[in-house]
């Protein structure tokens, strides 16, 4: 995480370096990203970046933490709007609403999931603590949808955490990818054949929690 010489920095300052590493990230991944390039184009001395950061990694899990403030302001912003909702309906609000959020913030999120899910940071042990706290939200979602019996309780949860995890990851990259080929972003992703679309690929994902393992069985 940054150093208090950082943190110290006017805000203006702060957002340029950060911008600069976003830029970076979104284009080349972490991997191969250049802590000269992103000193470059921040316009600071390259002394000055380490007394900054430790690293370029450094930077990427700061940028982790920019977003997860973000996400958290951005939901609470936009509650769903029944309060009667099941596991499923729920799970619809928080993916459709994850994707609002990433595309108010194309940029940084193309640069957090290229990392994170294109070379694989995700399931790194940098961000065990960070998964864990996912893990755990959709576990006690799963727990008391069974409990409520939306959910076979037959299911193992922990595949049926595997499986909503998968697929919001999986949903999300959709729209990125296509995302970014549209004029108007906001307007295609909010059109009718792409809610469509994403509403078909969380029904799959849905009744294959509400299918028993007997019928599986018995149709295997």
């Amino acid at each position: 995480m940054p150093k208090q010489t950082f943190l110290n920095l006017p805000e203006e300052k702060r957002e340029t370096i950060i911008n600069a590493a976003v830029d970076e990230f979104a284009q080349y991944g972490l991997e191969n990203a250049s802590t000269n390039r992103i000193v470059a184009n921040s316009g600071i001395a390259k002394g000055s970046f380490y007394q900054y950061f430790e690293d370029k990694q450094d930077v990427f899990m700061y940028l982790l933490s920019v977003i997860e403030r973000k996400e958290i302001e951005f939901f609470k912003n936009n509650p769903p709007t029944g309060s009667n909702m099941d596991t499923f309906h729920y799970f619809r609000w928080m993916v459709k609403t994850g994707m609002e959020f990433g595309l108010a913030h194309p940029r940084m999120i193309q640069a957090a999931w290229r990392v994170l899910l294109g070379e694989g940071f995700y399931y790194g042990s940098r961000l065990v603590d960070y998964r864990k706290k996912t893990t755990q939200a959709l576990t006690m979602m799963i727990k008391q949808a069974m409990q409520r019996g939306e959910v076979d309780s037959s299911v193992d949860v922990g595949l049926a955490v595997m499986i909503m995890e998968t697929w919001s990851n999986a949903i999300t990259t959709y729209v990125l990818n296509e995302g970014m080929k549209q004029k108007d972003v906001l307007k295609w992703m909010r059109s009718r054949k792409t809610q469509e679309t994403i509403d078909k690929m969380l029904y799959v994902m849905e009744y294959g929690l509400r299918k028993t393992e007997s019928e599986f069985v018995a149709s295997s």
